[in-house]
């Protein structure tokens, strides 16, 4: 019986892979990755160039994307039915050789391993590969720490209500937002009620080729990819310590 190794891939740059990554991914002869259909897949660019030769590929699309609403009925019956068959897969597979699964970012922080992770407990031997998550690339490309002495930092969902966001955003130290896209333009109404817009930057790409950074306040709404999150850094106790 081999393994299913799910291996964190970092935040898109393939010289911010661990070192173990790198070397599974370099011995692998099964790998598996997600992607939308009809694209090659981010986890799979990341990997170009040091898969070995010969190595079976197996692309896992996702039925659905942004086509439907994520809390609908629909969607989460597609989404279910997909993790099922594909984990039934992989442990079909591991009963030769072991199996890769990549994943961008580290697998258990908002990664789609999770939900296969808990469909192969006790049916296969499962390791993870802890990986830099996507947030930290994109701080540390603005050059500012995100963070400071006693700040809280909050990561958030642009899919969140407008209402929630609002609510969420006040009086918080440093903030985090994902899934940016379509909701780019509740974000910033959310940001610039709470008086924090100004503070707010954009990285697009972080990491990768096509990196953007830029102030939120400079972007137009509609101008948002999927590879985007907003990040508005604390204060912490800057004059204490700085000044």
């Amino acid at each position: 019986m081999g393994r299913i190794i799910c291996c964190g891939l970092g935040p898109g740059d393939p010289d911010l892979m661990s070192v173990r990554a790198d070397r599974e991914i370099r011995a692998a002869t099964q790998i598996a990755y997600f992607r939308k259909k009809g694209r090659p897949g981010q986890a799979r660019r990341i990997v170009e160039g040091i898969l070995p030769r010969g190595v079976c590929e197996y692309p896992m699309e996702y039925p659905v994307t942004t086509e439907l609403a994520f809390d609908s009925d629909e969607y989460v019956r597609l989404l279910a039915d997909f993790y099922d068959e594909w984990a039934d897969r992989l442990e079909q597979l591991a009963r030769g050789n072991d199996v890769v699964v990549l994943c961008e970012g580290d697998p258990f922080f908002y990664g789609s391993f999770m939900h296969l992770y808990s469909r192969l407990q006790g049916r296969a031997k499962v390791d993870v590969v802890a990986g830099i998550p996507g947030m930290a690339g994109c701080w540390n490309v603005v050059g500012q720490p995100i963070a400071l002495g006693d700040d809280v930092m909050t990561v958030l969902m642009g899919t969140l209500s407008e209402d929630e966001l609002n609510r969420r955003v006040n009086n918080e130290d440093a903030l985090v937002i994902m899934k940016t896209g379509r909701n780019l333009a509740k974000i910033r109404r959310a940001l610039e009620a709470a008086g924090r817009l100004d503070d707010a930057w954009l990285i697009e790409r972080g990491t990768m080729p096509g990196e953007r950074v830029a102030r939120l306040k400079e972007i137009e709404p509609s101008d948002c990819p999927y590879f985007a999150i907003v990040l508005v850094h604390g204060r912490g106790r800057r004059r204490e310590f700085c000044e």
